[in-house]
């Protein structure tokens, strides 16, 4: 069957659950750390809780039964009835990858498969305490935790609420002790009175198999037996002070006691559907929500859909004795389509356009009234570009969330002990960004872990604690942001670098000598280098650091290493912050102007072209001590041209990836922001060139791509 995913509530729960499911992977690696905290613990119960909520509404069942099955086993958890360990957790884990599988599915508009049967299977065992398992236990019907274990809650009727609120660890009543509520309250109509019900253990099955909903006669002999026969907001004998004033409504009284009862006093519960609650005090959500909805309509089961918080307020309106209800805080956020905002960028693209073009005009024309203007625009344009670019952040947060469940695993695969750190998660970047930095971060990070870190018996003998420690990092350094992936591991050996490049044929012994210990670093950024001597499926096929350098080399970022051997080894990873608006060089060549991304350059200089030297046939220039090589791009560029062989010219060092290159140019114009401008079919695909863009005179620019200029031009000469 499939989705219509053009629907807005269906819409809604996907975004909603995204959020709960980028978080619960975070949640759940912590979790494992701290198996004791009970907030987490509840706040994971939730998490699984409200997605279940959502898919029943949407009747997803094959969602519904797998949460259903995981929040029992936090269900239990919480009690205590349980405690959370490695093997646990690993099945929880491959749940939280099933989920993920299944809203994708949803995505693209189809019904999401049923979780593997034998995932099914090995959660069925932890929804029991250790040692209560019932034999031969079928998977497909299992029994609800709470009756199997403590069946207590229906044992009698008037005894029934105080049960439920004393067994819950976190004081919200779950499912499955409501629906044993009102298993209670049917057996006690069928059978006359509500002692007889005191010796039946109540069916879960029973009370899901006729829906979610119950009738108003249902409710209201619940609120008899919390609150006393005689007693329920239709009768005018209550003991409350309001009781019976508004006829089918409770008073806020009543719906106060009624919470108290059903969640014990002080503890009220929270909401579970991500809703905003009608009422910002203490009490007014979560396993609340069925009684809500006595205002005479059918009251929905706990896990059901949106509609649950309707109810809640036709009883606040219906006692005008009673504490005026406060109104709900007002939305400060809103979710816009992505597309909206890459259309609302381009457009401040083009209007940067048209600022740099009167900047132009304004030095020619010498009309002060003009100026004025000009310069107003400009200040405008800048903090409207700001704003908007700020608009398209998001926290790196959405791509260090993976990393501690990409540890965790790794480590537990190789039989490490591995703690990571993450600090700068605030940090924003824009949203392509974010989505382009998550392949290379994989492959950093599990580096870190596979090369750096040691065996817990190596740390040992080396007077280290036998726990790793990783640490990922973001902060922001004016338009550009670092990134720091360190370790505390073994550190890297220029020595055996060395030998490695030598052995796998990259360079022969007289060059490998000759580098440094810096550059002896990079030579783990050179495709097929491995330090491994075994491939396995994580390491050793020397592909994963040659794919993020030319990756950071396309998001016009660069990488740095530094080591120190037995202390461990940083990674930084610098990045501008934005590629929609791109600062420049502007250069000319000949007649024509090129652009030389801001990103790249690392300094400009004048120099006599006489005074160059040529090692390997390569002409090179001296920079404070070290060797660069030097291209003239007017060979590369410029049909027909050739550099004068000897005067003044200018030289633009850039960098390219851990390469370090000057590039000889003609005359120097200036900074400029433009905006990258596709090239048409003609030139699509000429190595070399990023784009094009419209220039402050109305003229064109070309958009160099540094790493793509070396690549095809370099061994030119």
């Amino acid at each position: 069957m499939s989705l219509d995913t053009d629907d807005e509530i269906l819409n809604d729960f996907l975004v909603e659950a995204s959020e709960i499911l980028d978080a619960l992977g975070e949640q759940l690696v912590e979790l494992e750390r701290t198996p004791d905290d009970k907030d987490l613990l509840n706040a994971v119960f939730r998490s699984f809780h409200t997605i279940k909520g959502g898919a029943g509404f949407l009747n997803l069942e094959n969602l519904v039964k797998i949460c259903h099955r995981s929040e029992d086993v936090f269900n239990l958890l919480r009690q205590g009835q349980r405690q959370v360990d490695s093997n646990l957790m690993d099945i929880i884990l491959q749940v939280l990858d099933v989920l993920n599988r299944m809203f994708d599915e949803i995505r693209s508009g189809e019904e999401p498969a049923p979780a593997p049967q034998a995932l099914l299977d090995a959660l069925e065992p932890l929804t029991y305490p250790p040692g209560e398992e019932p034999a031969g236990m079928a998977p497909a019907a299992a029994p609800e935790p709470s009756s199997a274990s403590s069946p207590e809650p229906a044992a009698t009727s008037a005894s029934a609420p105080a049960q439920a609120s004393g067994q819950t660890g976190g004081g919200d009543i779950t499912d499955e002790e409501f629906e044993a509520l009102l298993d209670a309250m049917q057996d006690q109509k069928g059978q006359g009175g509500g002692g007889a019900a005191s010796s039946a253990s109540p069916a879960p099955s029973q009370a899901t198999g006729g829906g979610d909903l119950i009738t108003d006669e249902e409710f209201e002999q619940i609120l008899d037996e919390l609150q006393g026969k005689g007693n329920g907001p239709g009768t005018t004998g209550g003991t409350g002070a309001d009781a019976g004033k508004g006829g089918d409504e409770i008073s806020d009284q009543e719906f106060e006691q009624l919470l108290d009862n059903l969640h014990g006093k002080g503890h009220p519960p929270r909401p579970v559907e991500g809703q905003a609650a009608p009422k910002p005090a203490p009490g007014g959500a979560g396993g609340a929500q069925p009684p809500a909805q006595g205002g005479g309509q059918p009251a929905a089961a706990p896990s059901g859909g949106p509609d649950k918080e309707q109810g809640k307020g036709k009883g606040k309106e219906g006692d005008k004795g009673g504490a005026p209800a406060r109104s709900a805080p007002a939305e400060t956020s809103v979710r816009v389509d992505t597309k909206r905002l890459d259309d609302i960028m381009n457009l401040v693209g083009e209007l940067v356009l048209v600022r740099n073009r009167l900047a132009t005009l304004r030095s020619r024309m010498g009309d002060e009234q003009v100026s004025k203007a000009v310069t107003n625009l400009d200040v405008v344009t800048a903090d409207l570009q700001t704003a908007v670019m700020k608009t398209r952040m998001q926290p790196i947060k959405k791509v260090f969330g993976r990393f501690p469940r990409v540890v965790r695993d790794l480590a537990r695969s190789l039989k490490k002990e591995v703690n990571l750190e993450l600090q700068g998660e605030d940090t924003d970047l824009d949203k392509n960004l974010v989505e382009a930095l998550s392949d290379p971060l994989v492959h950093l990070v599990r580096n870190a872990v596979d090369h750096g870190i040691e065996s817990p018996e190596e740390r040992e003998a080396a007077g280290k604690p036998r726990a790793g420690h990783v640490v990922l990092s973001a902060t922001q350094e004016g338009d550009h942001i670092l990134l720091t992936i360190s370790d505390d591991g073994k550190g890297m050996d220029p020595d055996i670098l060395r030998s490695k490049a030598v052995e796998k044929g990259l360079m022969d012994e007289e060059a490998a000598a000759r580098l440094s210990d810096h550059d002896a670093y990079n030579l783990i950024f050179r495709a097929g280098f491995s330090t491994k001597t075994e491939i396995s499926d994580v390491s050793g096929r020397g592909v994963g650091m040659d794919v993020v350098k030319t990756r950071i080399a396309q998001l016009n970022g660069r990488i740095e290493i530094s080591s120190e051997l037995g202390k461990g080894s940083t990674l930084r990873v610098r990045l501008p912050l934005t590629l929609a608006i791109l600062p420049t060089l502007m250069v000319v060549l000949g007649k024509q102007r090129f652009a030389l991304p801001l990103a790249n350059v690392s300094e400009i200089f004048d120099l006599d072209l006489s005074r160059t030297n040529r090692v390997d046939d390569q002409e090179v220039i001296m920079v404070r001590n070290r060797s660069i090589p030097l291209y003239y791009l007017r060979r590369w560029l410029v049909s027909g041209d050739a550099p004068p062989p000897d005067g003044v010219g200018h030289v633009v060092v850039v960098f390219s990836g851990n390469q370090r290159v000057g590039f000889v140019v003609d005359s120097l114009i200036g900074q400029e922001e433009v905006v990258i401008k596709p090239l048409g079919n003609v030139l699509h695909g000429v190595p070399g060139l990023a784009g094009a863009t419209i220039t402050g005179d109305g003229g064109i620019a070309l958009i160099l791509d540094v790493p793509g200029l070396l690549n095809s031009y370099a061994r030119r000469g």
